[in-house]
This record gives C-alpha cells, sequence and structure tokens, in this order.
C-alpha cells in the first residue's frame, strides 16, 4: 500500500508542476509581469522625454511631457492588466463551475477522464485508476481542475494584484529616464539618459533571461536594440518638430 500512495503524491506533484498550477510558477508568471512592465516603462518614457529634447531644450517642459507620460502609461498599464486578468479570472471560474457540475452529476465518467490522464502520462491502467480514484477522495476539484484544467482553484489570478504590479513596476521603470533627463544638465542630458536606459535595459533583459530559463545575451539585445531604437526614433521627430533640422 505505500508503493501505490507514494507513487500518488509523486503524479499529483508532477502534474501540479506542468500546467503550472504551484506558487513556484505563479511567483515566476508574477516576476515576469514585472520585468515586462518595468521594461515598458524605461522604453516608453525614455522614447517621450527623449523626443521633447530634441524639441526643446526646456526643463520643465521635459518634466511636464515626463511625468505626463508616467502617469498615463502607469495608469494604462494597470487598467488593461485588471480587465485581461479579470477576464481570465471570470474564465476559470466559469470553468472550475463546469467541473463541479460535473463531478456532482457525472462522477463515474470524470474519474474514467482523470485516470486516462494519468494513462496518457504513462502509468498502466490500473495504476492510473487507483491515482484518480485516491485524488479524487482526497480533493476532486483540485485534482480535476489541475489535471484537466491546469488551474489551481486555491490560487486563482487576482485582478486587483496584477494591476498594482503592473502600475509600479511601470512607474519605477519610467522613473530612471524621466529622473536622468531632468536632473542632468542640459549639454549632458540626452546622452546620460541614452547611457541610463541601455544600463537599465540590460539589466531587465537579464533578468528577464534568468527567470525564463533563456540565454541571456539574445533577451539582453532584443530589449537593448528595441529601446535604443525607440530613442533614436522620437529624438528625431522632436527635431523635426521643433525645428531643430533645417
Amino acid at each position: 500500500m505505500t508503493g501505490p500512495v507514494t507513487t500518488s503524491a509523486a503524479v499529483a506533484g508532477h502534474t501540479a508542476a506542468e500546467t503550472g498550477g504551484g506558487s513556484h510558477s505563479s511567483m515566476l508568471n508574477k516576476l515576469r509581469a514585472g520585468v515586462l512592465g518595468a521594461n515598458d516603462g524605461i522604453v516608453s518614457v525614455a522614447a517621450m522625454v527623449m523626443g521633447v529634447a530634441g524639441a526643446t531644450t526646456d526643463s520643465f517642459a521635459i518634466l511636464v511631457a515626463g511625468v505626463a507620460g508616467l502617469s498615463a502609461g502607469a495608469l494604462s498599464m494597470a487598467v488593461g492588466e485588471y480587465v485581461s486578468v479579470s477576464a481570465q479570472r471570470d474564465s476559470e471560474r466559469a470553468l472550475l463551475a463546469r467541473e463541479r457540475w460535473e463531478l456532482e452529476n457525472l462522477p463515474d465518467q470524470e474519474l474514467a477522464e482523470l485516470a486516462s490522464l494519468y494513462e496518457a502520462k504513462g502509468l498502466t491502467p490500473d495504476l492510473a485508476h487507483q491515482v484518480a480514484t485516491q485524488l479524487t477522495h482526497h480533493d476532486a476539484l483540485g485534482a480535476h481542475a489541475e489535471a484537466e484544467l491546469g488551474i489551481d482553484p486555491d490560487e486563482l489570478v487576482n485582478p486587483w494584484h496584477a494591476a498594482g504590479a503592473s502600475m509600479g513596476a511601470f512607474v519605477l521603470g519610467a522613473l530612471v529616464p524621466l529622473l536622468v533627463m531632468v536632473l542632468t544638465a542640459p549639454s549632458v542630458r540626452v546622452w546620460a539618459t541614452a547611457g541610463a536606459v541601455v544600463g537599465a535595459l540590460v539589466l531587465t533583459g537579464v533578468f528577464s533571461a534568468r527567470i525564463g530559463g533563456a540565454r541571456v545575451l539574445p533577451a539582453v539585445v532584443r530589449v537593448v536594440s528595441g529601446g535604443v531604437l525607440a530613442m533614436a526614433i522620437t529624438y528625431a521627430i522632436g527635431m523635426l518638430v521643433g525645428g531643430g533640422i533645417a
């Protein structure tokens, strides 16, 4: 009896890891979202203040534009994340409600379905049925939700948390180009901001690659290239609009 129980626990843990229902996967997703939010804040506000700096040397005008861009971007990120995650949460709740109904009204079919999922993972039919039976007796909804839907009923996504994290990450990222641009001398502010942005983007690229298990260099090249291109284009546009180019 000890052997099958141990096997059941191992299969359940393996299933949770594969479906992303565990807390470790949830934390990685939050970190990725934070890095993306920070990267968006860095690039978008850097591009904005660069564009204004290309048109004028007025520090106050640059500050106003940067603060406006930071505020609008942060709120937009928060609203967008809230709407997106709310839709995901509604979908998860609907799927769980359907699963509850099926467990109450079609228990035999649901048990067979769960056993077939474990058979597909390589267990023998007898062992798969035993594992499915034990997990169903322990927590029927949890077992079926994780194996069939990839959802942990106890850890549904929270739209408020997602909105707050996204907005906070955006603000932190946006402060890098904004502060450097307004606190440095007009003669060096453009190059100082560009250098600070490149450094910040290198850090976000490295971090995103590390938490995702990807290669660092391609990730860094992508984010830095995109940021530099955005700053160059908006700076050139600012010069054109401001009359800096004849």
